[in-house]
């Protein structure tokens, strides 16, 4: 967290833009180098456009979000990522504005964003329907074993709601996004599944998920009414190939084989605005 994100959080909770549950707003933004302009510069222009990257994309600095992390993207789609989470989505797109306006502004070419904000899933159990899974599972209601798992999810609970809300970003280098939809085919339309089956599939979903705790952690948003899919999905992992693994493998669950649609991947691996500029060879 940069300094002054404590007071941007504090501030965020009096915020008419902040969402009302506590959440962030959350936007993917990727942008790629004219090399044609860049390379027709003097080294001066381009020490200053150098120097005008460190400073907008400084995660310490007074304009930065609450959260902010950029990466060097893999691929001929984008040169590189920022990943911003803010209570005021104004001051995620000042960030945007501040690069496109600055020395850098005239090499910049915005390739895609995704809009978005945090959220704690419907699919989330309350403690209630925790016990309730408890009960079907076989743990008889009031008995020690089902009151110690029950406080024990309890307990976690507040935590995880709290990371889904109002994220800390893992330490991993590698980092994955894709937006993704749920269908709305006939025969195949998740908005006419009872909750009791998609929450069943969900369930299942998540478990796969859990599989690799310490190795992929997982942020999804919700873009439904703020962009053309609706929802994403950041992955960080400790290693690359982990990001191949959990994909492929929550593929065969019944929520993403029946249901899912997916958009375009984004691949990079995290970064500070130095390493962007050298690996980027903003100065030649």
């Amino acid at each position: 967290m940069n300094p002054h994100a404590a007071d941007k959080q504090a501030a965020g909770s009096a915020d008419p833009l902040a969402p009302y549950d506590g959440g962030w707003h959350c936007s993917h933004l990727w942008y790629s180098f004219d090399r044609e302009r860049l390379n027709a510069l003097a080294p001066t222009q381009r020490e200053a456009i150098a120097q005008d990257l460190r400073a907008v994309l400084d995660p310490a600095a007074e304009h930065a979000t609450v959260r902010m992390q950029l990466s060097i993207t893999s691929g001929h789609k984008a040169d590189f990522g920022v990943m911003m989470l803010d209570p005021n989505p104004l001051r995620i797109d000042a960030v945007h504005q501040r690069l496109m306006a600055g020395p850098a502004g005239p090499v910049l070419r915005p390739g895609y964003s995704f809009v978005s904000v945090t959220e704690i899933s419907e699919y989330v159990p309350s403690p209630e329907e925790y016990g309730q899974r408890l009960i079907a599972e076989g743990d008889a209601e009031g008995s020690p074993a089902y009151n110690a798992k029950l406080k024990a999810y309890a307990d976690r609970l507040e935590g995880m709601n709290r990371q889904r809300l109002t994220p800390e970003i893992p330490p991993y280098q590698s980092v994955c996004f894709y937006p993704m939809n749920k269908k709305r085919e006939v025969g195949e339309n998740w908005f006419t599944v009872p909750k009791s089956e998609r929450s069943r599939m969900m369930g299942q979903h998540a478990r796969s998920g859990m599989a690799y705790a310490g190795k992929v952690s997982q942020l999804i948003t919700v873009a439904i009414g703020l962009d053309e899919w609706e929802w994403g999905v950041t992955l960080w992992g400790a290693n690359p190939a982990y990001l191949k693994d959990i994909v492929y493998e929550m593929r065969f669950d019944e929520a993403s084989a029946r249901y899912a649609e997916f958009g375009p991947f984004l691949v990079g691996y995290v970064c500070d605005a130095d390493r962007l500029i050298d690996h980027c060879r903003v100065r030649r």
